[in-house]
């Protein structure tokens, strides 16, 4: 796996239970998956990448951002490389991920990518004065996103493409008016299989997801059954291979719009690891492994999971495990072994139950004690 962050981290656990040997190439020493780091090292320098390759049998990711030029070429040594880059790249630029949804019919905001401010500012003025500019790679959790009335709000985005020498383009899109956000997880093989979990609603705070209710609380099951139609046609449609997470809009006029794609396991997930059959980390191995996919059933009629932002004023999370086991025995409780910053994502807490309301409340009370 490259990329020693939390995703890594949840996945040496279901990896020990299949008999697999993990092994992770980090970013620094002080990764939150460091206990399965073999390697340290930059995933943008191809030579650091390529000797890693040579200890394992596949390659997988914990983020979207290696070079697609470094995947290609694994691929032409003979190594396994899941998601393949030509499906990954639809995960690491942004217009072409809008190109391709658009061929393949899917529905999503109205989009153009524009390449100075004139343009932009046209498209502001057809969309009624506000739209969402977002830049092509590397924005996540709110960054490389904004909410603009006038094109000279991202002037900075379009010097930098300038500075680059390479030129390029944002994306502009519609501001959705939207009543609700949805993510629907799929887990793909390369022979083809497929398996889905309940669609949930993700719940976001300053950019960034704050909790996850599963199965999504929607009244119309039309909805649900267009937000998983459209989760699996995402999955065939690039051919990935692994978990695939749809995050969609419920529009406010009914419709539902895909906003955005993460081939890997996401934080949209991290409910299945007490809530599902099989978690999404166990299915991503099974997936990158060609080997046949588990029940995505839940294990209780709700679950509900909480991220801990921020983390304790003093201290990792694990200080205020005395009191905070204590007092929610329910709960049960990851930590990421980071150390705390504001907003940043350092441990959630799951809770499972027959009441969507009752694990909720449960699962803020226990979030909250870590604060």
């Amino acid at each position: 796996m490259i990329g020693g962050g939390q995703l890594a981290r949840m996945m040496v656990p279901p990896a020990i239970h299949l008999g697999l040997r993990i092994s992770v190439l980090a970013e620094n020493e002080g990764s939150s998956a460091a206990r399965a780091a073999d390697a340290v090292g930059d995933y943008r320098d191809p030579e650091t990448v390529y000797a890693f390759a040579e200890t394992v049998d596949v390659i997988t990711f914990d983020h979207e951002h290696v070079p697609g030029e470094i995947l290609r070429e694994l691929e032409r040594r003979g190594t396994a490389v899941h998601p393949r880059p030509e499906a990954l790249q639809y995960a690491q630029d942004k217009i072409l991920m809008r190109e391709k949804l658009s061929e393949l019919g899917v529905p999503i905001p109205a989009w153009a990518a524009v390449e100075d401010e004139a343009e932009l500012q046209r498209f502001i003025e057809d969309r009624g004065g506000r739209a969402v500019v977002k830049t092509a790679r590397g924005g996540y959790d709110g960054k490389g996103v904004r909410v603009v009335s006038d094109a000279v709000e991202v002037r900075d985005w379009f010097t930098a493409l300038a500075e680059d020498g390479r030129g390029g383009h944002l994306l502009a899109e519609e501001l959705v008016d939207f009543t609700r956000e949805l993510s629907q997880l799929v887990a793909r093989r390369p022979s083809g299989e497929t398996r889905t979990w309940p669609v949930v609603e993700t719940i976001q705070r300053d950019g960034v997801c704050a909790e996850v209710l599963a199965p999504a609380p929607v009244q119309d099951p039309a909805t649900l059954e267009e937000a998983a139609r459209i989760g699996a046609a995402v999955a065939e449609g690039v051919q990935v291979t692994g978990v695939l997470a749809v995050e969609m809009f419920e529009a406010s006029d009914g419709r539902v719009l895909v906003n955005e794609l993460a081939m890997r396991p996401h934080n949209s997930g991290h409910f299945s690891i007490e809530g599902s059959v099989t978690s999404q980390f166990e299915q991503h191995l099974r997936a990158v492994s060609d080997l046949p996919l588990g029940d995505t059933s839940m294990t209780a009629p709700a679950a509900v999971m909480v991220n801990v932002l921020g983390g304790p004023a003093e201290g990792p999370m694990p200080t205020r495990y005395p009191a905070v086991l204590a007092e929610h025995p329910r709960a049960k409780v990851h930590s990421y072994d980071k150390q705390p910053r504001p907003g940043r994502k350092v441990g959630h807490v799951t809770v499972t139950g027959a009441d969507l309301a009752e694990a909720l409340a449960e699962a803020r009370a226990a979030a909250a004690a870590f604060a």
